[in-house]
């Protein structure tokens, strides 16, 4: 199964990378993982609500470019759904077995996600209701996607 994580804006801070890397070879036993970053806009706040969802728009479109057509979508979304480990690990497994062999998760810039890519996405999910930096939940992510590969293979990872 290939997972990629479409993610606005670049990885700045050296350990979030390297921890990308770790769990990039760890899920590469189970799949493949690619990261991709598309620009994020710059701007100073204050924003009206125009500008802001101008931004959006704009960052909307460049992640709706990166997501393959038949992929399943994962909009993280702090208003999403709260699932734990298992049913995440259960989910990849039901698209594995409907044939869907590509996992899109989606992580949008400081301002959030256009709703033109929570609209596409088939599941909005949210991982807390902490605020965690942007660069930061990719590693959160990483982690989790790693922990259901696990989980599905039945390893002792998973605690």
């Amino acid at each position: 199964m290939n997972v990629q994580i479409v993610a606005v804006g670049k990885i700045r801070e050296k350990f979030v990378d390297l921890g990308l890397k770790e769990y990039g070879k760890r899920i590469g036993r189970y799949g493949r993982l690619e990261i991709v970053e598309v620009k994020e806009e710059s701007f100073s706040e204050p924003l009206s609500d125009k500008e802001k969802g101008e931004i959006l728009r704009r960052e909307g479109e460049r992640i709706l470019a990166a997501i393959k057509p038949r992929s399943f979508v994962f909009a993280l979304d702090r208003l999403g759904e709260l699932w734990s480990s298992e049913r995440l690990a259960a989910e990849f497994q039901r698209q594995a077995v409907q044939g869907i062999s590509q996992l899109v998760f989606v992580i949008g810039g400081s301002l959030g996600l256009d709703p033109e890519v929570i609209a596409r996405a088939d599941t909005a999910l949210s991982f807390s209701a902490f605020t965690f930096p942007h660069q930061l939940m990719r590693l959160i992510l990483a982690e989790q996607i790693y922990r259901a590969f696990t989980i599905v293979a039945g390893e002792r990872y998973h605690k």
